[in-house]
């Protein structure tokens, strides 16, 4: 390497990766402080924040191409959680240049959820501070995160390039998948079976990948009506089959413990996209393979 004002440039350590991101970080804040002394930050076209600033809009097409977008199923909250997700707004992790892009951990959650338990069991009548209660506060809040693990899960990050190429295109079920999930109306457990099928195209999935697909969406608060379209269209994203039928039966213990408390009540729901719908034989045969004993 060529000498520099006289140094020889080709002993010189390698800075470490941090203090080049502090460095970097440094000349951001100094491009912004001279854009303040202009009267330029947040006014001008050829301001440094107008330059790297996205609006939320913008950040939503960024992560979602026009098939995704097609395929986007609403009501539940994009995973993994971004600025653009409702109450993540004004999340540091998610605007401070010098953090790395992530949110705080589920321990992190455990404390104010532990506190709005404790409330709970106040505005019941009961004393959190009794033997029995002690620790339910803390109990409940970690079983509600499980309960809701699905809200930081993506489908990439489950599938794990199990996706193989395979010439076949007969059809593919897996049926009686056990679903647990959250009613979003009262906060009451829902459960069921859920039976997927789908007719290949040169790509197939790993089986046990259809049942954590049903994990990620099951996990979250939920209507059976949306879940059925969310697990189908996953399906969909991940192998882009001629089809996809997905059937659910559940049990909802918010008409079994209260209101019409009707114990033997069970409800059906299905999901039927591309050859699926189109060809009644088709969607017979699967309907025929899910209700054989």
């Amino acid at each position: 390497m060529a000498a520099v004002n006289g140094k020889d440039l080709t002993e010189q350590p390698v800075p470490p990766s941090s203090l080049i991101r502090r460095v970097s970080s440094r000349s951001i804040r100094n491009s912004i402080s001279e854009d303040k002394e202009n009267g330029d930050v947040c006014a001008g076209k050829g301001s440094f924040v107008s330059k790297y600033k996205k609006t939320p809009e913008a950040l939503k097409n960024f992560h979602m191409n026009d098939a995704e977008s097609e395929l986007e199923v609403p009501g539940t909250p994009m995973t993994p959680r971004t600025s653009t997700t409702p109450g993540h707004e004004n999340c540091t992790f998610h605007h401070d240049l010098e953090l790395d892009h992530r949110p705080p951990t589920r321990e992190a959650l455990l404390p104010d959820m532990a506190n709005s338990y404790r409330l709970l069991l106040t505005g019941l009548g009961e004393d959190p501070e009794r033997q029995g209660l002690l620790k339910t506060p803390e109990r409940a809040a970690k079983a509600m995160l499980f309960f809701t693990k699905g809200y930081d899960q993506s489908l990439e990050e489950v599938l794990n390039n199990a996706i193989f190429d395979e010439d076949t295109d007969e059809m593919v079920v897996v049926k009686d998948i056990e679903m647990f999930s959250m009613c979003e109306h009262h906060l009451v457990p829902f459960y069921g079976k859920v039976s997927i099928g789908y007719l290949p195209q040169g790509k197939i999935l790993g089986l046990s990948k259809l049942a954590r697909i049903v994990e990620i969406f099951s996990r979250r608060l939920q209507v059976q009506e949306r879940l059925t379209k969310q697990i189908a269209v996953a399906v969909t994203q991940a192998v882009r089959p001629a089809g996809v039928a997905v059937v659910i039966e559940g049990v909802h213990m918010c008409m079994v413990m209260r209101g019409v408390q009707k114990i033997n009540s069970k409800t059906v729901t299905s999901t039927m996209l591309g050859v699926f719908r189109d060809d009644p034989k088709t969607r017979e045969e699967f309907l025929n393979l899910v209700h054989s004993k």
